[in-house]
């Protein structure tokens, strides 16, 4: 089964990762509920052109929580991460994962070399800055939320094929999670607006923005605004695709990933 939980290894920051491959290093960093595996899909094509690491948030999968208030936090520990390995990184990150990269390739130009934004956050209407909210508020009290209506907010209300097969993967891992990790995360994710457009110019390396175009949350306009704000932004929206396309859509994100990096296999 492509969603089988990999064996993992005890990272810098107190990070729990899973890898594969050889070359420069690649490090993928998912979204709130999720867990390293949900770049599975991915990673076997990513493997062929780098070493890629695939972490676990704090308080998701196998990485302990030390107490997160603020994507600071959660920033700091990735950080972290990348100053063991001691060499230029690129960076891929998903949903929250998005922020977080964004946030390190402006903090640290020098050893950030790329930096894939997918299914990122910009400056939220009110309403949906409201309704996140209101999730957010609304998991604070529950021990085991029931996933289902996150799950149609991802990927529809029918999912077929491996949109289905992705979909159950992910309901297991919501509803496997650490309620306090999950909700901790989850209510950063929501107080959270985006980038801000000075870190977004300070972005000098190339930058990808990718979206779903059927994504009602992290819309083709945020991330059209974002990599225009950037030296060396890119967009590219999947018209079909929701929330979760480096599930769904995997080929597509290691397409527009490698071409953005612009690496070639060894």
């Amino acid at each position: 089964m492509i969603w089988t939980t990999r064996p993992r290894s005890d990272g810098a920051g107190g990070l729990a990762y899973w890898t594969q491959g050889s070359g420069p290093a690649l490090i993928l960093i998912h979204g709130v509920g999720l867990r390293a595996e949900a770049w599975a899909a991915m990673m076997p094509a990513l493997a062929g052109h780098f070493t890629v690491y695939a972490l676990d948030l704090p308080g998701h999968g196998f990485s302990p929580r030390a107490g997160e208030t603020d994507l600071g936090d959660y920033t700091a520990r990735a950080g972290a991460f990348i100053d063991a390995l001691q060499e230029p990184v690129c960076l891929a990150g998903h949903s929250m994962g998005a922020m977080i990269a964004l946030a390190l390739g402006a903090k640290k130009p020098r050893q950030i070399s790329g930096v894939a934004a997918i299914s990122a956050i910009y400056r939220r209407s009110p309403d949906a800055a409201q309704a996140v909210q209101a999730r957010a508020k609304a998991l604070q009290k529950a021990d085991a939320p029931d996933p289902t209506a996150t799950l149609e907010r991802w990927f529809g209300n029918a999912p077929q094929g491996d949109g289905k097969q992705a979909a159950e993967a992910c309901r297991a891992w919501l509803s496997d999670a650490d309620p306090a990790g999950y909700a901790a995360a989850y209510s950063v994710f929501a107080h959270h607006d985006g980038p801000s457009d000075d870190d977004l110019r300070n972005l000098t390396c190339p930058t990808l923005f990718m979206t779903g175009g059927q994504d009602p949350n992290s819309t083709a306009e945020m991330s059209e605004e974002m990599a225009a704000r950037c030296p060396r932004g890119r967009c590219v929206v999947l018209e079909d695709a929701a929330h979760m396309l480096p599930m769904t859509h995997p080929d597509a994100a290691v397409d527009a990933i490698l071409s953005t990096f612009k690496t070639s296999a060894p």
